[in-house]
């Protein structure tokens, strides 16, 4: 299906101008952060690529359904529903995201999926601006899923859904590459107790049974998963088998 190749191609040149734009940011402003992880660059962007045709699939199909059959719930008039909606239906799509994303992050974690999946991500040791969409198939999976099934089911405006995939995308990349983009008063400030960064994350990749979240804190606050920031100190890249150990003791608790 046509739509399904377009939608490919979007996600696919997507990601390669996003993390490229960032990995060139992470040139300018951190010169060699980078070195001598050409070949784990390498891995990320074909891992990445591969999950681009997972992540677009259902997209394309939707989009065909939407145009041709009106099988979801976006819209493009602000008048079908109160203009409050709107606004409103961004952080509303970010929370049910994240709180997807918290969970099956957490299942990843577990040991026999972390080596099944989830040990893919996690050789990017320490992880780059290209390693975004860096997931065995299997777990691109759980992520495509997410934002069809909230169109199907959840009304959203064309723009504020496109608002939303640009923050899962730019949030995607800068979580990753290395460095804390954003000023250290909101990241250590009342927003970053509740927003996620690169310094959160990078505990995550760091300690890995800690810090699930994508968007923001809540579910790790809940769950008693939050271990605060990170720090971004180079360390050697652990051999794959000891990263893989280390991550089935740490992700085993629950």
């Amino acid at each position: 299906m046509v739509s399904i190749v377009v939608m490919t191609l979007i996600v696919g040149v997507r990601y390669l101008a996003v993390s490229g734009a960032f990995a060139w940011l992470t040139r300018l402003r951190h010169r060699g952060l980078y070195a001598g992880l050409d070949p784990q660059i390498r891995r990320e962007i074909g891992w990445s690529l591969a999950s681009a045709f997972i992540y677009g699939a259902p997209a394309g199909l939707l989009a065909w359904g939407w145009q041709e059959h009106g099988w979801t719930q976006v819209y493009t008039d602000a008048g079908d529903y109160p203009l409050w909606w709107l606004p409103a239906s961004v952080p509303v799509y970010l929370f049910a995201h994240d709180s997807w994303f918290y969970w099956t992050h957490r299942l990843m974690h577990r040991p026999a999926m972390f080596r099944i999946a989830h040990a893919v991500h996690h050789a990017s040791r320490p992880p780059t601006a290209w390693a975004a969409m860096s997931f065995h198939p299997w777990e691109a999976i759980t992520g495509a899923v997410v934002i069809p099934a909230l169109v199907l089911t959840i009304p959203i405006h064309v723009a504020a859904l496109g608002l939303v995939l640009a923050v899962m995308t730019v949030m995607g990349v800068t979580n990753h590459m290395g460095w804390e983009m954003f000023p250290r008063a909101l990241v250590a400030g009342r927003a970053g107790n509740w927003l996620i960064t690169a310094s959160h994350h990078q505990r995550h990749h760091q300690q890995y049974g800690c810090n699930y979240g994508l968007y923001f804190r809540f579910w790790d606050r809940l769950c008693g998963t939050d271990r605060g920031l990170g720090d971004f100190t180079r360390r050697a890249p652990d051999r794959a088998s000891g990263a893989v150990r280390g991550a089935e003791r740490a992700g085993g608790a629950w």
